[in-house]
């Protein structure tokens, strides 16, 4: 009996023990969480915003296009015309290919992704983490063999795949696919309609045999709109969203700074009673400036390299590794870019005199060459939200393959402004602007000369044509 009893008082001190542990850790929690300032969680939360744009706007995008009315899960949604300026999901969208979007859940099995034969024209599949990250790209400027490749998620890393096929491992459950094939003239279009029905996804359990998604056309989906979350309520969806994807290890020290205000994964702000008054007003109000934070430093970043580079925005983007802020700003002005070795952007919202492109005005862009590229380029106009411009037209972009009027020496010049030129020389290779509005203009590189433009990113390689007044 005395070894019972004396079982159960260490058992009782133990307890007691623990308890008083616990207690003093989480006292220390709020201790800790109660020094910070409104200043400091405010500060805190505008570079949590930063961080977290990118998951939540690819998260966001993911909602609208796997609507319960759109489906798009593990299966393509392939795009069978010319995008215009109903396209809205994506920003910024290719107006010389036809795109193939899907979205993979590798959470219960791997997916096996098959590309058919394509031959004599550029197309490239992306694949995006949730942190858009572009982690693979397979297509024709890594001459990609027709095959099967299984995408693989953290939990099937160690699967034995089928002989005859490629094994790609990612780290997240969730990949987006971005894809885009070549099209050279509207009389094309069929020939790539039969390359994308060419694009399956088949679940690795049904590797082999009979399984088929009917895929998803365009014109069939009815997306619900998804907008950001608001206030603490911002930080809450980071939270889970950084539960559900583990932020990569190389962000462990930023991480570490989100900790002092209640940002961990897991976890919900909102709801954090050790929070003070003075952590959850500052990241409300962090989370309300935000917006405005990520155009700042949009300006930033546009003009550190405008002024190296015509004007222009410029680079390969879709690796950022800790460079969170351009990440940010690329997710606010064109979600689901890709690596430099896919795709070279270079994007101008100002003319070559820095000041904003206005479609009051006439532009003139004088290239004396064509952009150093293996498999082309294309030059595309926008409205400031990233959105094809309607017009009389319907046209947005010229490409490699356009039938645009050469001066004597070969150069071309292409003219930006609301009204049709009345010369028909300049009509044929005028792009149609609102007047009175403001437009971008993105000029993209389609897998680049990488000898020819090595030093791309400091401007010792190959400028973009400036954009000048016309008068």
């Amino acid at each position: 009996m005395k070894i019972v009893k004396l079982k159960i008082k260490l058992s009782f001190v133990f307890c007691f023990l623990l308890t008083i542990m616990i207690v003093m850790i989480v006292s220390g929690c709020k201790s800790k969480t109660s020094q910070i300032s409104y200043e400091e969680a405010y500060n805190i939360g505008l570079q949590a915003y930063t961080y977290g744009l990118p998951l939540l706007e690819t998260n966001k995008t993911f909602l609208s296009m796997t609507d319960a009315s759109s489906g798009l899960v593990n299966q393509f949604n392939h795009v069978r015309s010319f995008n215009d300026s109903n396209s809205k999901v994506v920003v910024a969208p290719g107006a010389s290919g036809l795109s193939s979007i899907a979205w993979l859940d590798l959470t219960n099995e791997a997916q096996v992704l098959h590309i058919p034969k394509v031959t004599a024209r550029y197309f490239v599949l992306a694949l995006l983490d949730p942190y858009t990250e572009d982690i693979c790209n397979l297509g024709s400027a890594h001459n990609t063999p027709e095959g099967d490749y299984v995408i693989c998620g953290p939990s099937q890393h160690e699967i034995i795949v089928p002989q005859g096929t490629s094994q790609i491992k990612v780290d997240y459950n969730r990949i987006w696919i971005i894809g885009s094939t070549q099209v050279k003239d509207v009389k094309d279009i069929p020939n790539v309609n039969k390359i994308q029905d060419g694009f399956t996804i088949t679940p690795f359990g049904k590797y082999g045999m009979e399984h088929q998604l009917p895929t998803i056309e365009q014109a069939n989906i009815t997306s619900k709109k998804y907008e950001l979350p608001t206030g603490l309520e911002f930080f809450d969806t980071l939270c889970q969203l950084m539960q559900q994807f583990p932020p990569p290890e190389v962000d462990k020290v930023q991480l570490k700074a989100f900790e002092s205000v209640g940002i961990i994964p897991g976890l919900i702000p909102s709801q954090n009673s050790n929070l003070s008054s003075e952590i959850t007003r500052g990241l409300t109000d962090a989370a309300s400036d935000g917006p405005e934070k990520i155009k700042a430093e949009t300006r930033v970043v546009y003009g550190e390299s405008a002024k190296k580079h015509n004007g222009y925005l410029l680079g390969g983007f879709g690796t950022y590794g800790t460079n969170y802020k351009l990440r940010a700003v690329i997710a606010a002005i064109g979600l689901g870019a890709l690596s430099s070795d896919q795709t070279i952007f270079a994007l101008a919202f100002t003319d070559d005199l820095m000041q904003p492109l206005n479609g009051s005005n006439s532009y003139l862009m004088h290239m004396a060459e064509a952009p150093p590229t293996k498999e082309g380029w294309s030059i595309t106009v926008y409205d400031t939200k990233g959105l094809l411009i309607q017009n009389s037209i319907n046209r947005n972009q010229f490409n490699d393959s356009s039938k645009l009027t050469k001066n004597a020496d070969g150069s071309i010049d292409i003219l930006f402004q609301a009204l049709q030129p009345t010369d028909a020389t300049e009509a044929q290779n005028w792009l149609p602007v609102t007047s009175g509005q403001g437009f971008q203009v993105i000029i993209r590189l389609m897998a680049p000369e990488q000898q020819s433009i090595s030093g791309i990113l400091d401007g010792s390689g190959w400028k973009p044509p400036a954009l000048s007044l016309h008068f």
